[in-house]
């Protein structure tokens, strides 16, 4: 299994189902475990160095909002080829429907696009899920 001794981990997953079980196998491990849906509060923990700096970072690829390029540089892997346009505009509409909470005008607005653009982007990049609105 994995040797994680007693450090800290933090899992970041908008998908509280699937963080919950990946916290549940870590914290077998002896993992001091904390959960974050949301990537900014997950990079303020970050940020802090405190703890969480320390420990170790489960994070979950499928974060609309993350942008891989930026985690690849952070890594060091510099030599990546830059995202596809194609994978940058569904993060970036994906991003956009969550800072309108779901509302596709506004969204459409924002971006520039006229709503019919949007809502075939929306259903090209399979974003047609609601979006979850943090409080």
């Amino acid at each position: 299994m994995i040797d994680i001794g007693s450090r800290p981990v933090l899992v970041v997953s908008n998908d509280p189902s699937r963080a919950e079980r990946v916290a549940e196998c870590l914290r077998k491990e002896g993992g001091r475990t904390t959960i974050e849906t949301r990537g900014a509060d997950a990079a303020a923990l970050l940020g802090e160095g405190g703890d969480a700096a320390a420990g170790i970072l489960v994070l979950d690829l499928s974060l609309p909002e993350l942008d891989r390029q930026r985690l690849r540089e952070a890594m060091g892997e510099h030599a990546a080829p830059p995202e596809p346009l194609e994978a940058v505009e569904r993060r970036q509409i994906a991003a956009m429907l969550h800072y309108t909470a779901g509302n596709r005008r506004k969204a459409a607005q924002l971006l520039g696009l006229a709503r019919s653009t949007l809502l075939a982007k929306i259903r090209r990049y399979e974003l047609e899920t609601p979006v979850d609105v943090a409080v």
